[in-house]
């Protein structure tokens, strides 16, 4: 390329076009656009926090604003719009824009062209929740995909977030990166890191923190209460340190488990967790064994589920949800490794493991929806019949993928021991797919591409174990732990007394049904959820203790109910029936052959043979 001199008067009429557009447009180099987000909570018994959103640079005629219908990690609509009130548009000047809601989720605000737009409206929060904010008198939980509104088209941008506490708190716990001299400021990359990073405001208690592989891990919490505290981090350094040994990498600076108070569940972020606690889980033994397999839980999820993800999982869409028939390996296959994890941080023997996946065999063998939905479509339809399976009466139609998940994943890692002598095993899995698609790729997997691994590492083609997954086929649990030389009880026994099938509560003197089992009598009969037992062989049922009454009858006996169903009284006569259990108790074999007891060993201890 040559360069050659502008000649003088197309210089001078340069010159001027410059003048003229840093005099109209207020400089040609104009300020870098910037969000920056200020939340306050001046009247916290109020349950309201105040949101201020000034936007500045972006010069747009009209600009839309949305606020998630969900919120990563909890895969369910909760249409957070429904709770901002007093909405309002200024102007950088303070001067009012005119504005408008354009459908439930969106503000659309007209412009004209300025530079800046500063939004301010409420919060009303209402539950107190991992998966939505809350404000109280003593602490302020702010999910901000609950509370922060976007620009669209603006979700790769930046932004600035100022907590102002309530006037006695001073801490605020949270993964955002701190700025630097600004107290209780917090910056973002773009707004899928701001919707990962919860923050919990209050005056707070902070563990001391450990380290593992050179990375801080801490503990804050709102109200911890009395228990012992060393030994609890003594114990999830061990989980950290299982955890890295499994992957082999530590991908984030820093972690904070975010303790934010009684309640239930927990959800995930790139680093950090947020979690309900009460110290009266650290105090019994049974308690305190649950409480560490659901905080090993939510650990591991920042490998599988934020980092190891089905591709669907990111980029996010927070106007209509995302749906995956993946959430069997991100959630299922988590609570199989909460499990191994423990193990293999010493933190529960050989029976404990087994008996927790005993109990999530029972679990799924109990629930007839086991007949009638596969896991890909528990994981699609999480979205509308809810993680655990749908409620009422439907909930015989449906699974969940917490239960099915976990078995799965046994199945496959004992068969891929088996099939490669113990040499490879379902950590080589999770290893390639972080591997390949976390830090090569950078991107999650599809189904077919999550099946190739598994083939790959187990050398063959793997069609009976993923039929589990697409199909209701019956899974073969005697075949597949034989591969470790373990015994599953699997023959039907027979529960003392007689059987109706039906859970009751008594309400304003009514014996209310709360639960029908799929095909038992009371099921046969016509009985369902919400339907009101009004006598019994004559007499009033408040007069029995209805659930020992049953018991005490013997199979084949003749019973009459009257009942009010759906306003309408009936009179059924039913014959009770006699129930079949069984105990799926796993035990490890007497005569095990050399290989059933190395793949056992190995799969205690995490190893495989050389």
């Amino acid at each position: 390329m040559s360069l050659k001199p502008f000649p003088m008067k197309s210089t001078v009429r340069f010159c001027c076009l410059l003048l003229l557009l840093i005099t109209s447009t207020g400089g040609l180099l104009a300020r870098p656009s910037s969000i920056a987000f200020t939340i306050s909570m001046e009247q916290p018994a109020t349950h309201i926090f105040q949101v201020n959103m000034e936007c500045q640079g972006f010069g747009a005629t009209s600009i839309d604003f949305k606020m998630p219908v969900w919120t990563p990690g909890y895969y369910q609509r909760l249409d957070f719009a429904q709770y901002v009130e007093q909405f309002k548009a200024l102007d950088s000047k303070g001067k009012p824009l005119p504005w408008e809601k354009i459908n439930d989720n969106t503000w659309r605000v007209h412009a004209a062209s300025r530079r800046g737009i500063v939004l301010n409206y409420q919060v009303k929060t209402q539950r107190s929740f991992v998966a939505t904010p809350y404000l109280d008198e003593e602490r302020g939980y702010i999910l901000p995909g609950g509370v922060f509104m976007y620009p669209v088209g603006q979700l790769a941008h930046p932004s600035v977030v100022q907590i102002v506490p309530f006037s006695s708190w001073k801490n605020v716990a949270t993964g955002l990166e701190a700025v630097p001299g600004k107290a209780y400021t917090f910056r973002s990359p773009n707004f899928d890191i701001l919707y990962d990073s919860p923050l919990l405001v209050g005056n707070l208690e902070e563990l001391p923190p450990f380290t593992v592989a050179g990375k801080t891990h801490r503990f804050i919490g709102y109200k911890l209460g009395q228990f012992d505290k060393v030994r609890l981090m003594n114990d999830l350094q061990k989980i950290v340190q299982a955890s890295v040994d499994l992957i082999g990498h530590i991908p984030y600076k820093d972690y904070t488990f975010i303790a934010i108070g009684p309640g239930g569940g927990g959800i995930e972020h790139l680093n950090s967790t947020t979690f309900t606690f009460t110290d009266e889980s650290q105090n019994n033994p049974q308690s305190r064994l649950r409480t560490l397999f659901f905080l090993a839980h939510e650990y591991f999820h920042h490998y599988n589920v934020k980092r190891i993800r089905p591709i669907e999982l990111g980029p996010f869409d927070y106007d209509q949800g995302s749906r995956t028939n993946q959430l069997w390996i991100s959630e299922g296959l988590t609570v199989y490794y909460e499990y191994l994890l423990l193990r293999r941080a010493g933190l529960c023997n050989d029976e404990e493991l087994l008996e927790a996946l005993r109990k999530n065999i029972q679990g799924f063998e109990d629930k007839p929806g086991r007949l009638y939905q596969t896991l890909l479509q528990a994981s699609y339809e999480t979205w509308s019949d809810g993680p655990f399976g749908r409620t009422g009466d439907e909930v015989n139609k449906t699974i969940s993928y917490y239960d099915k998940g976990p078995i799965v994943g046994w199945m496959f890692d004992l068969h891929i021991r088996h099939l490669t002598g113990n040499k490879k095993s379902l950590d080589d899995v999770m290893r390639t797919l972080y591997q390949e698609y976390y830090l090569k790729q950078q991107r999650g997997f599809t189904e077919q591409e999550f099946r190739k691994v598994c083939e790959d590492i187990a050398g063959t083609n793997l069609e009976e174990l993923f039929r589990y997954v697409g199909s209701t086929t019956e899974i073969d649990y005697t075949k597949h732990l034989d591969h470790a030389g373990l015994h599953i009880d699997l023959e039907r026994q027979t529960v003392p007394g007689a059987w109706l099938g039906v859970t009751t509560r008594v309400a304003k003197d009514s014996t209310v049904i709360t639960a029908v089992e799929f095909d038992s009598p009371a099921w046969q009969a016509g009985l369902r959820r919400r339907d009101v037992i009004l006598e019994i062989d004559n007499q009033p049922a408040k007069a029995f203790p209805f659930g020992n009454m049953i018991k005490d009858q013997l199979p084949g006996a003749e019973m009459k109910l009257v009942v009010a169903q759906r306003g309408e009284k009936k009179t059924l006569t039913l014959i009770l029936g006699k129930k079949l259990e069984r105990s799926f108790k796993i035990t490890p074999q007497a005569n095990a052959g050399k290989q059933q007891r190395a793949i056992l060993e190995g799969w205690l201890r995490g190893k495989v043979s050389p």
